[in-house]
């Protein structure tokens, strides 16, 4: 499946981890568009959010990362973008909790949103990855 990885690429350990799903991810036999692998210091924010809205409509699916007190904004948007045109699939491997049991700990309008909705406190990448994994194959066969 042509997956586009939204989330926060701002530090060293969210792009390393992105990168290391991503790996994983392409040895389950995905395409991934990570947008981090396709911008350049050397290009303006203008190309950068062109390049990022053509990955996400070249995608088939947007998994996106929802880790944090609040989810990074950028990959916030683009759920909001992809809404309508293809499945979310929104992940959280941050174990803080929700104000009231049973709700996210984050906007209604990305949980309510999303296709599907992975809750993954405390889960290895090797697990995160194949958490997703099975929820693509889940939606290839819907």
């Amino acid at each position: 499946m042509k997956i586009y990885l939204a989330g926060p690429l701002f530090t060293t350990a969210e792009r390393d981890f992105n990168a290391r799903l991503t790996q994983l991810l392409r040895q389950a036999g995905h395409e991934v568009f990570l947008p981090q692998e396709n911008e350049q210091r050397s290009m303006t924010a203008a190309e950068i959010f062109a390049a990022d809205v053509a990955g996400v409509d070249w995608a088939e699916v947007v998994v996106a990362n929802m880790d944090g007190p609040d989810p990074d904004s950028g990959t916030c948007w683009e759920c909001g973008y992809a809404y309508g045109k293809k499945p979310i699939i929104v992940f959280r491997t941050d174990f803080r909790a929700g104000d009231d049991l049973g709700k996210a700990p984050y906007n209604l309008m990305l949980t309510e949103s999303a296709t599907t909705r992975l809750d993954l406190a405390h889960a290895e990448i090797d697990g995160i990855a194949q958490s997703i994994d099975a929820a693509l194959h889940d939606l290839a066969a819907a």
